[in-house]
């Protein structure tokens, strides 16, 4: 399968910052390529959730939580125990893994529109979804006592109202009750979805080639774990997405969400709970090694594996 164009601007961002090229998008327009890509991932995905069932919602969302929950527990013994990790490094680390990208996501939603695969409206409900519980897991694994924090007002503050999960549900309440006014807007939202994509990936792909000498850094483990640890994600999720009788594009985009490693909520929530974690290490893993394997290996391996390709 080729890779999608999107792929190409951060394959173009790799190669400008490996040229040492001064190329790089201004700090506040890659600000608005995010705000963008959520408020149209919830759009959408609001417009079409106002016509589904609600019970059937519910209890699909209760068991995504409870896997974005535990994906962190599976993490965090291998980065612990086997990468011999401090633990609140391999705590704060295995956070991110349980968390979602939602530039992972919008390239695996960009794939599934090119070739016109239908999946289930409410998947961008479950990219919120995917936000909070790894970070709550990883906290615990960390500080057993966070409840007795001072600063634990703050922490849950940012938890719930980080720019990610208020942009994704504003987007999503916003698309459900619009109805058909919501034609006015995606003209903007739905048009140029592809265009702002991959302005963002290009710079997306210059800010991974920057941390490529923290990947030496930090080893050969670290690298294996940003690949091996996205593969048990997606595994579970096909699993997941099988017991809860997904289409075939809701399996492959509920195996991108597993697959993902948060590099932007996360390390925000991470700060302020865990100010002594080192920030470093969690970055160059979700952003320098599993954020381009899944945009250029996983991906492709995931849609396959959903359409039956593969087995």
């Amino acid at each position: 399968m080729q890779l999608d164009i999107v792929v190409g601007f951060f394959i173009f961002g790799v190669i400008a910052e490996l040229l040492r090229s001064d190329m790089r998008l201004p700090e506040s327009l890659y600000k608005s390529c995010t705000i963008f890509l959520l408020l149209a991932i919830g759009l959408k995905g609001g417009h079409a959730l106002a016509e589904s069932d609600w019970r059937d919602v519910i209890g699909k969302s209760a068991l995504v939580i409870a896997f974005g929950a535990m994906l962190p527990l599976l993490a965090f013994p291998i980065l612990r125990y086997i990468g011999g990790l401090p633990r609140i490094d391999a705590a704060s680390t295995a956070a991110h893994y349980g968390s979602v990208s939602v530039a992972t996501y919008a390239v695996a939603v960009a794939l599934a529109e090119s070739i016109n695969l239908e999946y289930e409206p409410y998947l961008p409900l479950f990219v919120a979804l995917l936000e909070v519980p790894a970070i709550f897991t990883g906290i615990l694994l960390a500080k057993p006592n966070f409840w007795r924090d001072e600063n634990r007002g703050e922490v849950l503050h940012e938890i719930f109202l980080n720019q990610g999960v208020v942009l994704l549900i504003g987007g999503i309440i916003l698309g459900a009750w619009a109805g058909d006014r919501i034609d006015r807007v995606m003209p903007f939202f739905g048009g140029l979805f592809h265009g702002i994509l991959a302005l963002f990936l290009l710079e997306m792909g210059r800010q991974a080639a920057t941390r490529l000498e923290a990947i030496k850094r930090y080893g050969l483990f670290l690298t294996s774990f940003g690949v091996f640890m996205p593969l048990v994600g997606a595994s579970l999720a096909w699993a997941l997405a099988q017991f809860m009788n997904l289409s075939a594009g809701g399996a492959f985009l509920l195996m991108v969400l597993g697959s993902s490693a948060s590099y932007i909520a996360v390390p925000a929530a991470m700060r302020s709970a865990l100010p002594k974690a080192d920030a470093g290490l969690s970055i160059t893993a979700s952003l320098a090694i599993t954020f381009p394997f899944n945009v250029l290996v996983a991906i492709p391996v995931y849609l396959a594996l959903a359409m039956g390709d593969i087995l």
